[in-house]
């Protein structure tokens, strides 16, 4: 690529609506520009960038065994509602109508397109296994987009899907597709870690999310400091222990007390001058059978809505809204507690056997303290409801430890079992020619969040720092100065080599400023920058930069090109 050919509009100060550092380097760089709310373009050197994980990601996949197919964008609404989840998914969901008036979607994922797709062209035993993928624009019309390519409407996904005999050959799979995810982010030079998760709008009973490690991550994780046990904040289990559970020192009676306008943990706690430790915290929620449920946890912890909808073997849960809390508790919002409460009641483990605790008085402005569970609470159930945090025991191991990191998520692996094959009538034939439910798994990447996530992991104050197999070019070739013939000359020559071997090369050939070339080429992220002048040329040598390195080193114009070839091709 030469620079004055290519359309690369750098910009020198962040914009106005980007918040993260993804966002704001990938429009400085020239690699975005933003068409509406979290839809964008790509120009050049960010077509590149996607072009480039696809293609690591099409490899190693086509070596686990895939095969590559493309669906459709645009899907029918039959599919969805024979699966259930056209009345489900939410709005997330972009309904469209054609010209006749008949409902569509754009597919924000492909799992009843190609279950259909399979259950008309597989019948045997025979057939089976078969594993379906598929690199294709995806739409999710997220109710707040921000974050850029962090967290767009319009974005580019691998989705698979795997049909299976029975289950332990579906878990074979997931174990193929599991290692194939790590062969993936370990060549796109990223730091991640895979972790346990909730299956969320997907569905099924087991699920992985792979999340590149970065401070300005969305997802929390905790990881034992002992053994390989690692979860979303939200799935990770977690070893109760006798001291996690804080009680009043002896059972007392209950006791009304006034809290004026007093609603949150933190306003009660402080306005009685007690812990929020000491507090039992009831959040109202409904499920899809239309249950009102009373949640309660610790007044310093939080719930984890995967977790509750788990222990109520429901579909989804959401809090209620004003309404609905004012029919249960007779108070409005603020002042709920699990006594004559007109809910389903269900508890955090931390709180099984709790005394001495203060709640919601189910009145305005007031709360009781003294709460006995044993006492005062009829049929409880208990579970695992809280999310994880760090320094709460490992469930995996004695001794472990959770310590806490912020993730990206990157990819996810779906265990499915029959989810979809029972909803569409997915079946194959077995050798006495009787019918059974295809099992399934579902396995994506984010390929344009991938983008967003190895910036997030690699950059500095000024600028992107490509690891080298995702970066629009390998090497950037800066002369200081063009209008120099032998300058030029030299650089048209390592241009000109570089590229007969295979070699991405960005050739800045603008007459402008070496600081403007120095700055564009840090802001672009180029791993490998040389950079020509004519002090150095007069000598035999040019200069050679990591982006990575404050420092470069010379090396002689003779040795340049070889050793470029060598460290262009060091992670491929």
């Amino acid at each position: 690529m030469r620079y004055r050919h290519t359309l690369i509009p750098t910009l020198r100060h962040d914009p106005a609506e980007a918040e993260v550092i993804s966002h704001k380097l990938l429009v400085r760089a020239g690699l975005i520009r933003q068409v509406a709310r979290g839809i964008y373009d790509f120009l050049p050197l960010g077509l590149k960038v996607v072009r480039k994980v696809e293609n690591i990601v099409r490899e190693e996949m086509n070596r686990a065994g895939a095969q590559e197919i493309l669906m459709p964008a645009v899907c029918p609404a039959e599919l969805w509602q024979e699966s259930g989840r056209w009345e489900h998914y939410g709005k997330e969901l972009l309904r469209i109508k054609d010209r006749h008036e008949r409902d569509f979607c754009f597919g924000p994922t492909h799992e009843e397109v190609v279950t259909d797709i399979v259950r008309r062209e597989i019948r045997s035993y025979r057939d089976l296994p078969l594993n379906l993928y598929q690199i294709q624009t995806k739409f999710r019309d997220e109710v707040r987009p921000r974050f850029g390519l962090m967290r767009g409407r319009e974005f580019i996904m691998k989705d698979a899907y795997s049909f299976h005999t029975d289950f332990a050959d579906c878990q074979r799979e997931y174990q193929n597709m599991y290692d194939t995810y790590r062969r993936i982010f370990d060549r796109c030079g990223l730091t991640y870690r895979p972790v346990e998760a909730d299956t969320g709008a997907i569905g099924g009973t087991l699920s992985h999310e792979f999340q590149v490690l970065a401070d300005s991550g969305e997802d929390a994780i905790v990881s034992c400091d002992k053994c390989t046990y690692a979860a979303n904040v939200e799935k990770a289990e977690i070893r109760t222990r006798p001291e996690s559970s804080v009680q009043g020192s002896a059972s007392s009676a209950l006791k009304k007390v006034h809290t004026p306008d007093q609603r949150t943990i933190e306003e009660v706690s402080t306005f009685l001058g007690e812990s929020p430790e000491r507090f039992v915290k009831t959040l109202i929620y409904v499920t899809d059978t239309g249950a009102v449920i009373a949640a309660m946890i610790r007044g310093d912890h939080e719930l984890s809505e995967p977790k509750l909808k788990t222990a109520l073997g429901c579909q989804w849960v959401a809090l209620a809204d004003e309404d609905t809390v004012v029919r249960t508790t007779n108070a409005p919002i603020g002042f709920a507690g699990p006594i004559g409460i007109k809910a389903t009641l269900v508890s955090d483990n931390t709180l099984r056997g709790a005394v001495g605790m203060i709640c919601g008085a189910n009145e305005r402005d007031y709360h009781q303290t003294g709460l006995d569970f044993g006492r005062d609470l009829g049929n409880v159930r208990f579970a695992d409801l809280r999310q994880a945090r760090a320094g709460d025991a490992c469930p995996r191991c004695e001794s472990g430890i959770f310590t806490t990191h912020r993730g990206i998520e990157v990819g996810q692996t779906f265990y499915l079992g029959t989810k979809y094959s029972k909803a569409l009538n997915a079946t194959y034939q077995d050798a006495q020619g009787q019918d059974h439910p295809m099992e399934m798994g579902c396995y994506g990447i984010g390929i344009t969040r991938t983008v967003a996530a190895a910036i997030e992991q690699h950059h500095d104050a000024d600028g992107i720092q490509w690891p080298l197999p995702l970066a629009p070019a390998s090497v950037q070739i800066v002369p200081v100065n063009w209008d120099d013939e032998q300058s030029r000359t030299t650089a048209e020559g390592i241009y000109t080599q570089l590229l007969t071997a295979g070699i991405d090369v960005l050739l800045d050939d603008r007459s402008e400023r070496p600081g403007v070339k120095f700055k564009d080429a840090d802001l672009l992220g180029t791993p490998l920058r040389v950079t020509i002048g004519p002090k150095s040329l007069a000598r035999g040598m040019v200069e050679l930069k990591r982006r990575t390195e404050k420092q470069g080193t010379e090396v002689g114009v003779g040795q340049i090109v070889e050793t470029l070839i060598t460290l262009s091709r060091e992670n491929h």
